[in-house]
């Protein structure tokens, strides 16, 4: 027996005594909070598993699959120059208008191919922090100034965190690196255009089946939210042709889900979720029963989604009970954190950088917050703190990422979010 061990058991198990017999179970705020807790969690199955979240994880099992672990070393690992690397990443990440959470998948797959610590956490960074709708949005309600030094902040953090990252922990990476520069070059399985147009269907479909709908409602943001799903519908169409025609899928399983998502729509009288989903189911299905490359995509997203879903939907839990819903009142006062960031104190800057980085924002949902925020006295510098910390950054998130790359590399990646973005905001500020 290793008393080690069992006095540890003894203490956890002591620490879940006191806190359940001390539990504040009459307090008003505390009960509120719990509800909080799970209006935050129905609203994050509502919003973003679906739409977001499950075409995320195909993308990150097709990573997984149909890319081959030298295309990601060409392009993301060690023997790739460091521009090309930390361009691709940034710019990757920055044509997807996903949350912090929906972009694990992605990276989980680009990592686990052998991509570079460095250019993987640009990546990371970059996919929610580098949102061009956002930008716009920010721009437009808080003022061209601050959309512009959100811009440059999540640009050059994206590259400024993985080069970091990268030196940080190079002897960690070394071996990885020295086994890349090892293996030769290997010829792909099939021509770089069939990836892209793959790819490309399946991130278009990401894009706009969220695309969210802008403030006026004029102007070609405006036109492309009106026709948001024709447009998904013409690439998921587009998708189907793809893998009968490249990926040798059975022309008859996509014609039965096809028809499938045709009889749902019907159903539903066209209300798009519903056929959304049973897209996913069909696809999912007829994926799973294929004994060739489809089958073992399927076995890769729901690898991901065994790893990924239970931490993400733990987070959200954890983070509505501390801080709630927008607007709403969890465990943390939300009077605390208005007072707590006023001015253009050190102080103010890394409270706001800390409170981004560990509350959950859904994709475009920071910008209002931050108005009602600025509009109870919060000044520019921890605004834009909380701009460069919190679309990137969640506790759901860092859940995941600790079971990725490990509890000491999400440490420093969550402390440099953090400490850059408190900088950032104090020069801004004191400009």
């Amino acid at each position: 027996m290793s008393w080690k061990k069992e006095f540890k058991i003894l203490l956890l198990m002591t620490a879940v005594f006191l806190i359940s017999f001390n539990l504040p179970v009459d307090s008003s705020r505390f009960q509120n909070a719990v509800m909080e807790s799970f209006h935050l969690l129905k609203e994050y199955a509502q919003l973003h598993v679906i739409l977001c979240l499950l075409p995320a994880l195909f993308i990150a099992g097709a990573i997984g699959v149909f890319i081959s672990q030298n295309a990601v070393m060409k392009y993301l690992g060690a023997k790739a120059k460091r521009v090309v690397a930390y361009s691709v990443a940034a710019v990757s990440g920055s044509i997807l208008a996903v949350c912090s959470c929906t972009i694990l998948p992605l990276f989980s797959g680009i990592y686990k191919r052998g991509a570079g610590l460095g250019p993987a956490t640009a990546f990371l960074y970059s996919g929610p922090a580098i949102n061009i709708l956002a930008i716009i949005l920010t721009a437009r309600i808080l003022g061209l100034e601050m959309g512009i030094a959100r811009a440059v902040g999540a640009i050059v953090f994206s590259i400024v965190i993985g080069l970091l990252m990268g030196f940080i922990f190079r002897k960690e990476e070394k071996a990885k690196v020295e086994m890349q520069m090892q293996m030769p070059d290997v010829e792909a399985d099939r021509p770089l255009w069939h990836n892209i147009i793959f790819f490309g269907s399946m991130v278009m479909i990401l894009v706009f089946a969220n695309w969210a709908k802008p403030v006026e409602e004029s102007g070609l943001w405006h036109l492309i939210y009106s026709m948001k799903w024709i447009i998904t519908s013409i690439f998921s169409i587009a998708l189907g042709i793809i893998l009968v025609t490249l990926y040798k899928m059975k022309i008859w399983k996509m014609l039965v889900v096809a028809l499938a998502v045709v009889i749902a729509g019907i159903i539903s009288g066209w209300q798009p979720l519903m056929p959304f989903v049973v897209g996913i189911i069909g696809l999912s299905y007829f994926t799973s029963k294929d004994e060739e490359e489809a089958g073992e995509w399927f076995s890769a997203t729901w690898g991901f989604a065994k790893q990924i879903l239970p931490l993400l939907f733990f987070g959200v839990l954890v983070a509505g009970l501390l801080l709630a819903r927008p607007g709403h009142e969890g465990l943390i006062p939300s009077e605390w954190i208005s007072k707590l960031v006023g001015g253009n104190s050190l102080f103010a800057n890394f409270f706001a950088s800390i409170v981004g980085a560990f509350m959950y924002f859904a994709t475009l949902t920071e910008v209002p917050i931050l108005q009602g925020l600025m509009g109870n006295g919060m000044g520019k510098g921890p605004a834009l703190a909380l701009l460069l910390a919190g679309p990137a950054l969640s506790l759901p998130n860092m859940l995941v990422i600790r079971s990725v790359m490990g509890t000491k590399k999400t440490v420093v990646f969550v402390s440099l979010v953090v400490v850059m973005a408190t900088i950032s905001g104090l020069i801004f500020g004191m400009m």
